[in-house]
């Protein structure tokens, strides 16, 4: 709720302004250590994703959780991530702490995020249990990701798809595929890329 009513004033608010988002951004990435501590990682995580604008959708649930103020409760760790769905959100590499815990997660999309980079995507494939949990990701048109960043997912070794669109910085998509299916033979590689 706190993303939405951010993202419409930005809508309305001159481009000068453009470093107070950027300030409030870095504000809603910023990695509450204690937090995690007292609510567990799943949740923690929850709350940093939501309040960016981000999606997620627990496991044996279908439907996405949206709205932060509605958070599940109930006993710690009852609710498992399995998925999110960061479009248009403003999650960035200063919060990417907040998946260390996430042992469940299946699937992430990653599309129209401004803040996503390459470091981003090494440091999501250094994720210990995404290495392990991992198995479908999708980039869409992050313009900030070069083939540097693709070629860092070589360590996400249970990748079974990933789906590549509309990322201006790729500039080598042969080779970069090549390096991906070489370190990654079970992977289904799909590019839309011009």
């Amino acid at each position: 709720m706190l993303w939405e009513v951010a993202r419409s004033a930005g809508r309305l608010c001159p481009s000068g302004c453009r470093q107070f988002w950027g300030w409030l951004n870095a504000v809603f990435n910023k990695v509450d250590y204690e937090r995690i501590q007292a609510v567990g990682p799943d949740r923690a995580a929850s709350e940093w994703l939501l309040r960016c604008g981000a999606l997620v959708r627990y496991q044996g649930y279908e439907k996405w959780q949206r709205d932060y103020s509605g958070l599940p409760t109930g006993p710690l760790g009852k609710y498992k991530i399995e998925a999110i769905n960061a479009t248009e959100s403003c999650i960035m590499y200063r919060g990417f702490d907040y998946l260390d815990g996430l042992e469940h997660v299946t699937e992430i999309k990653l599309q129209k995020c401004i803040y996503i980079q390459d470091e981003c995507l090494q440091r999501l494939s250094e994720t210990k249990n995404l290495q392990k949990s991992l198995l479908q990701l999708k980039i869409i048109s992050c313009g900030n990701v070069t083939d540097k960043g693709i070629v860092a997912l070589h360590k996400l070794t249970n990748l079974e798809y990933l789906y590549l669109s509309d990322l201006p910085g790729i500039r080598q998509k042969e080779t970069t595929a090549r390096v991906l299916q070489q370190a990654l033979p079970n992977l289904e590689l799909e590019l839309d890329l011009d």
